[in-house]
């Protein structure tokens, strides 16, 4: 194998990948942060990404009687959407079923999705629309490999973010008062810590997660559609975090990366005439033998 086809074969795909797992990986850090406070899996933390791509797109368009402002206002007002979004789910869906069967919570999670792709199609319709890159050309393209600015932007976003979320966990009192309520949340409100707090703080987190990835992913494909986001990429952050393991926030990241570049490389290898969704078989094979070896994941604990 000459190093080109080696190139072409093994080492593009497995860079297109990393890129796409970065995303992957941002929205399983926000699926592991909410299930360490409140045991559940949001079932539109997807889409919260896709609420902050479509704000970002109207803004940045001036649709219908917005004004069309500068892109870096636009981004920001799209993740200050999901942000919002994410605190009206905490305040007005979890917190009243705080009590309840943690099924109950993820079902409810569930309706908030189909809420807001609902209210998507009817603001934007139902048709795919055009995205464009926020950070446009090529940073490197030698032919056989090609990562585009944007894609360079996702792995910095990524890497900042992950510093960030290091020393917020374990510098800050309010990460730690999240880790304090994910171990036992009745001995953190003995010591006078508001789990209501923590759990709006915790949402909030995961929403702007949720919105920096959004705004990278609509970006990075050029297209999308309302709940476009969700069934790209809500099913590889859900096995990206377990993968990495549910408990563990490096986890999240790590099996992003992993699942990204898993995924790219069965579909560079795989014919399609062979194997037809080749990249999400590889996915749910390797989810499966992880699941099989270690349950916890790679780097999560026993819970």
């Amino acid at each position: 194998m000459s190093a080109e086809v080696l190139a072409l074969d093994v080492v593009a795909p497995a860079v297109s990948g990393f890129i796409q797992g970065s995303v992957y990986g941002l929205l399983g850090l926000g699926l592991v942060l909410l299930y360490k406070s409140n045991r559940i899996f949001n079932f539109a933390q997807a889409e919260f990404g896709g609420v902050a791509a479509f704000v970002w797109i109207f803004f940045d368009t001036g649709r219908g009687v917005l004004p069309n402002l500068p892109t870096p206002v636009a981004v920001l007002l799209g993740i200050l959407a999901a942000v919002l979004v994410a605190l009206l789910t905490e305040r007005l869906v979890v917190r009243p079923l705080f009590n309840a069967p943690k099924i109950t919570v993820v079902v409810a999670t569930a309706g908030v999705l189909l809420l807001l792709i609902a209210v998507e199609g009817f603001l934007y319709g139902g048709e795919a629309g055009s995205f464009p890159a926020i950070f446009s050309g090529d940073a490197v393209n030698s032919g056989a490999i090609r990562v585009t600015n944007q894609g360079v932007a996702i792995v910095v976003v990524l890497a900042v973010l992950s510093i960030l979320a290091a020393l917020f966990f374990s510098r800050s009192p309010f990460g730690t008062a999240i880790l304090a309520v994910s171990q036992e949340a009745t001995a953190a409100r003995l010591v006078g810590i508001s789990v209501e707090r923590i759990s709006a703080l915790t949402w909030g987190i995961a929403g702007f997660l949720a919105g920096v990835a959004g705004i990278l992913l609509a970006g990075t494909i050029g297209l999308a559609a309302p709940g476009s986001l969700t069934g790209l990429a809500l099913v590889p952050a859900f096995t990206a975090a377990v993968f990495g393991g549910v408990t563990s926030l490096p986890g999240a990241l790590v099996g992003g990366i992993v699942i990204g570049i898993i995924e790219s490389e069965a579909q560079a290898l795989i014919p399609k005439e062979n194997l037809p969704g080749a990249g999400k078989v590889a996915l749910f094979v390797a989810l499966l033998l992880v699941l099989l070896v270690r349950p916890a994941g790679l780097l999560g604990k026993e819970t």
